[in-house]
């Protein structure tokens, strides 16, 4: 054979050798990548493996139907209209302090007592004194009344010439002095009353009352100290203690000049205490001082509650919301709202779609009143869910979502 013809019977490496085993594997492969697409569109149709959506989301909270009403807001404090820094009208030493910080004292009651001990020795002397001018008075009465009776029968006596009429005169003398007498000692035991009055009135410098029903806020001596009005001492006290009534307390709000024109005495109010957060008052504009603040071009508001609370203390911080209307008594609860945007009704109940990790569940909800933008939410959510706000189209029960980054 000749030997171009024996290369004719090598095998050529590039090429493949296609046998039965190999046609038979490339079905198994066509039909499992064809079940593969289809788990995959199965699992995007029910949203398994679908896309996170953004969303933007809010927080279910409680909030106030006063909100909605306010068109104004300030900040201030609340002050007692009526305070007084009690002291003493003479200086001297205080010897007695019956009351301490948060007593609460009436009117006209002894609070403090000062040494009184030369005052009280000045006042016996006095009512001694007196005891002395009446029984002279006494003596010039009882004296009166005799030259009385002689003036009398020397009268009967002249006129039936038994006596002359010199002797008749120095009786008539006697009777006029003695009338006089009488006046001088009256007189004079008029002056030993204002004077025993006025020394009584000394005693009574010496106890410190109160001026008026309150409550005590600060004492300011204590026993030992030396009290005087003026306080001119380094070691001296002026005042005692320092009283306020607290039936006098009103919010002093500071309002810009630009915004005074929208306030009207007796506008309603709200007032919100920090110290008392839970809690809502009635109030209405009290006063609108006539007086601008020229550094801080502000007007001083005052406002009084209509509602109060033993708890309610002066110089308490306060926020006052200057309303449309006058509240009513069931709008002074805290209600459980939602943004408006984010219920969706479609002629059934209206729903939200809550957050609950990484999915949001349709929520059916029961609402009440509108508030301003938000709307009030009876039943269905609690506070603090949280629930997305204009849901996007395509959003459904069991989405996955992502929030928007603010």
């Amino acid at each position: 054979m000749p030997a171009e013809d024996l290369s004719k019977l090598k095998i050529e490496k590039s090429k493949k050798i296609t046998g039965p085993a190999t046609r038979k594997k490339k079905p198994f492969v066509i039909a499992g990548i064809g079940l593969l697409l289809l788990l995959l569109v199965i699992l995007y149709l029910t949203g398994i493996i679908a896309p996170a959506i953004t969303v933007d989301v809010t927080t279910i909270s409680r909030i106030y139907p006063s909100q909605s009403l306010s068109t104004l807001n300030a900040s201030g404090y609340i002050v007692a209209q009526r305070k007084a820094a009690v002291a003493s009208k003479v200086t001297g030493r205080l010897v007695a302090l019956m009351v301490e910080e948060g007593s609460k004292v009436r009117k006209d009651q002894v609070i403090a007592r000062m040494e009184s001990a030369d005052v009280t020795a000045a006042k016996d002397q006095t009512a001694a004194n007196l005891n002395t001018v009446k029984a002279s008075l006494e003596q010039a009465k009882a004296e009166r009344d005799n030259a009385l009776q002689e003036n009398d029968r020397y009268k009967k006596l002249v006129a039936s010439g038994f006596v002359s009429q010199s002797d008749y005169d120095s009786v008539n003398t006697r009777y006029r002095r003695a009338l006089e007498g009488v006046k001088a000692a009256q007189a004079a035991v008029a002056g030993a009353e204002a004077a025993l009055q006025g020394a009584m009135v000394g005693l009574d410098y010496t106890l410190i009352r109160a001026p008026f029903d309150g409550v005590v806020l600060t004492k300011n001596a204590d026993i030992g100290d030396i009290v005087t009005p003026l306080g001119a001492a380094a070691t001296a006290k002026a005042a005692v203690v320092t009283i306020a009534d607290m039936k006098s307390l009103q919010v002093e709000v500071d309002v810009s000049e630009t915004s005074i024109s929208t306030i009207r005495v007796g506008q309603p109010c709200d007032i919100q205490l920090d110290a008392l957060s839970d809690m809502r008052f009635r109030g209405e504009v009290y006063a609108i001082v006539p007086t601008v603040d020229r550094a801080k071009a502000t007007v001083l508001v005052k406002v009084r509650f209509l509602d109060k609370d033993p708890r309610m203390l002066p110089d308490m911080s306060a926020k006052v919301s200057f309303l449309s209307r006058s509240l009513k008594p069931e709008e002074l609860s805290s209600r459980l709202a939602v943004n408006g945007s984010a219920l969706i009704s479609n002629g059934d109940k209206p729903y939200v779609f809550l957050l609950q990790q990484s999915i949001v569940k349709k929520t059916f909800v029961t609402v009440g009143e509108k508030l301003g933008d938000m709307m009030e939410i009876k039943e269905g959510l609690k506070p603090g869910d949280r629930v997305v706000i204009k849901p996007p189209k395509g959003l459904a029960d069991g989405s996955k979502i992502k929030i928007a980054e603010r």
